[in-house]
Formats: C-alpha cells, structure tokens, sequence
C-alpha cells in the first residue's frame, strides 16, 4: 500500500509547540514504535495521521484512500452490546461468529462472549478493544498504549497473538514500555520535543 511520509510537521496547543518541522516515514509492512515521554505529541501525531486532528504545517502524504484501524488510550466501546457484538460492529458482513470466538479464546475472553461490555473489567475491556482493532479490515493499524492496564502475566499472552496477527502489516504502536517495544517493534522511534531518533 506504500510508505506514510511526514513532513515538516508541526502542531502548538496554547502557544505551546508540542512538535515543530516534524519528518518521518511510515513504512509500509512493518510495525513502527513511537516512544516518548508524556507531553512529546505522540497521541497527537496518531490523530493528525489517523485525520482526527489537523496540523498547523507540513503535510502527511501517503494516507490517502487507506484503512484505518485504532487501539485508543480510551476504550471506545458501546457499553450495552455484548463482547462479541462490539466486535461485529467492525468486521465485514460474511466474516462468522467462529473468527470472533477463535480470538476471544486466545485472549482469555471465551466466557465473556454473551456478557454487556459495561459488566467487564477493565483488563476484560482492553482486550475487546484490541480484538476489535485486531479483525477490522485495515491498511494501518493504530495502538496508543494499548496494553495499558493488563497484568504482566496476560500482557505476554496478548501481545504474542498482536504480533502473530499484524506480521507483515503496517502498524504504529505508541508505548512508554521498553520490553514491549523490544516484542513488538520492527522500526523505533525515539520522540523527544527536541529530537527524533530512528533506531
């Protein structure tokens, strides 16, 4: 589908530049991490690429015309459908209930099929969201933290079926979390309101 280019970006929110002449390349087929500390616009670059947010300069060339798919910091779930059926709110008509509950069962979700989604924690709850992103038909897929609130043991077990379901897509994957980086990541990105660094 092509490479994503970023070029002389730049956003301010109050006057304050959160990043300024901002390059970098997507690459089409590969996971790209973005690491950064809190205030460096790491959410903010995901939502001017993912067309939620406009820049004040520079130009995103390449997004045209494709898929999105997104992970948010928030969950973005409709509380009073169940598990499953959040998740068929994103999938393509013929695709059947056994895809969903294959990924439910390997996210430790397969009692929780028929269960409202405002009844589940909120580890239960993340895990929807990522299933969800996971099986949504996508040219790019978006996680902003997306293992935020799981426990260490669950974490692994996730983020092993992530990296089995994106090999060969394009994803940008935001986290703080070194070792998840370290599982996940083809291409690093270091972002710093000063530099950026490609590892």
């Amino acid at each position: 589908m092509g490479d994503i280019h970023i070029r002389n970006l730049s956003k301010s929110f109050g006057g304050k530049k959160v990043f300024d002449g901002l390059n970098l390349t997507i690459k089409s087929g590969v996971t790209t991490c973005i690491m950064a500390p809190s205030g460096a616009g790491k959410t903010t670059l995901l939502r001017i690429l993912m067309g939620l947010e406009a820049a004040d300069g520079g130009r995103v060339a390449g997004s045209e015309g494709k898929r999105f798919s997104a992970v948010f910091q928030e969950e973005r779930l409709c509380e009073y459908m169940t598990a499953a059926d959040n998740i068929r709110l994103v999938l393509p008509p013929l695709t059947g209930l056994p895809v969903i509950l294959e990924g439910m069962d390997r996210l430790g979700l397969s009692g929780s099929r028929d269960q409202p989604v405002s009844e589940l924690s909120g580890g239960m709850r993340r895990r929807v969201s990522i299933l969800r992103a996971l099986l949504a038909e996508y040219d790019v897929l978006f996680l902003d933290e997306p293992f935020k609130g799981l426990d260490e043991a669950l974490k692994g077990q996730v983020m092993a079926y992530v990296k089995e379901k994106t090999a060969g897509k394009t994803v940008v994957f935001v986290t703080h979390d070194r070792a998840e980086a370290a599982v996940l990541a083809d291409e690093m990105v270091e972002l710093t309101k000063n530099k950026l660094t490609i590892a």
